[in-house]
């Protein structure tokens, strides 16, 4: 066995990355700008989250084959045992810093908007939001990831109609991206007094949070600014003022909102940086190919479109069906058990890009 290689895995290049980076950081004035300098920080610990495992994995292969001569020379077979189990759990680490190469995108390292849209099946759809929406706060918790909540409209009897995420941890977008796209539900319905079987829809979007990196220029003229009243729970200032706000670029029909803070110019800042991320992803789209397969495989929210299925009745299954991978143990996704389904993505995705390319 040898130290992770190949699979888009390259740690000098990363060594590299991180050096510029931390080039950056010793810069006069780096500070000045502290949203800039917040996102460097975000991608040193990124890379670290990489390069640290790659060294303990090198460390450990070079301690076993060290060991293992050892062992040999003296027929000492419990050491031997030993050492075979230290080999699987090195194989182990292996193959997640194989997955962590995979993430080679040029904003997979970034932060990003996280959203959840209910789509056909009304208050079905609302409460199905709100279970996804549980499933992914577990499995932020779980990750280590931060997040806060910019927007969120209620659903009218149940669940939500719709919410938006910040979330920023090491290589945000990159996992998250994989769960882009409608999520289906089968299940005796809780809402219907007959208990028949319901179909539910409900569409995840994500988008990096690059806007501070790059140059995006937008004309206020082009902008409809409204401000109003935030409509979820916030406390008494936040409904009695109209702190809200709501972005509308005319030229793209893109509309972004944040109600999250008290100060109407704080969301009116956030609100733009989301504006920024989807115009950045929409250049982004045109010139990369990958991105848009990522950005465009939501679709219509309904039948048809979507990327992985939680069956809850007549059988418990959760299939993805890009991958094809998939469990029986429905309750341990739903409290956010994802690793299996965002690896195999990795996976298949690296698969898909380097056939692509050759």
């Amino acid at each position: 066995m040898s130290p992770p290689s190949g699979s888009g895995f390259d740690l000098p290049a990363k060594l590299e990355q991180r050096k510029n980076l931390e080039d950056q950081m010793s810069q006069q004035g780096f500070w000045d700008n502290s949203e800039t300098a917040q996102k460097v920080v975000s991608q040193i610990s990124a890379l670290k989250s990489v390069i640290n495992p790659v060294r303990e994995v090198t460390t450990g292969i070079e301690d076993s084959i060290e060991l293992l001569e050892m062992a040999a020379e003296e027929s000492d077979i419990e050491t031997l045992k030993s050492i075979e189990s230290d080999i699987a759990e090195l194989e182990k680490k292996c193959e997640q810093i194989e997955l962590a190469g995979t993430l080679s995108g040029p904003d997979d390292m970034s932060d990003c908007f996280f959203s959840i849209h209910a789509g056909a099946g009304g208050t079905e759809s609302c409460d199905w939001a709100s279970i996804l929406l549980r499933m992914y706060l577990r499995y932020f918790d779980s990750n280590g990831y931060k997040y806060e909540e910019l927007d969120i409209t209620p659903g009218e009897e149940a669940g939500i109609r719709s919410i938006t995420l910040k979330v920023s941890g090491p290589f945000a977008f990159g996992k998250l991206s994989c769960e882009s796209g409608v999520h289906r539900l089968v299940r005796i319905s809780p809402f219907d007094s007959q208990s028949r079987r319901h179909t539910s829809f409900t569409a995840i979007d994500v988008i990096p949070d690059a806007g501070g990196n790059v140059e995006i220029e937008i004309d206020e003229k082009d902008l409809r600014i409204d401000y109003y009243r935030a409509s979820g729970a916030g406390g008494q200032h936040v409904n009695k003022t109209s702190s809200a706000v709501r972005i509308t670029h005319h030229p793209t029909g893109i509309v972004v909102q944040c109600q999250n803070d008290r100060s109407q110019h704080k969301n009116r800042a956030e609100a733009m940086s989301m504006l920024r991320a989807r115009l950045y992803m929409l250049e982004q789209q045109k010139r990369d190919d990958e991105i848009n397969k990522l950005y465009g495989n939501k679709g219509e929210i309904a039948w048809g479109n979507q990327i992985r299925s939680y069956v809850m009745q007549p059988y418990q299954m959760v299939k993805d069906h890009r991958t094809d991978h998939q469990t029986g143990n429905v309750q341990a996704v739903l409290d956010g058990d994802l690793d299996g389904f965002i690896d195999s993505y990795l996976r298949y995705r690296a698969e898909k890009k380097h056939k692509n390319s050759a």
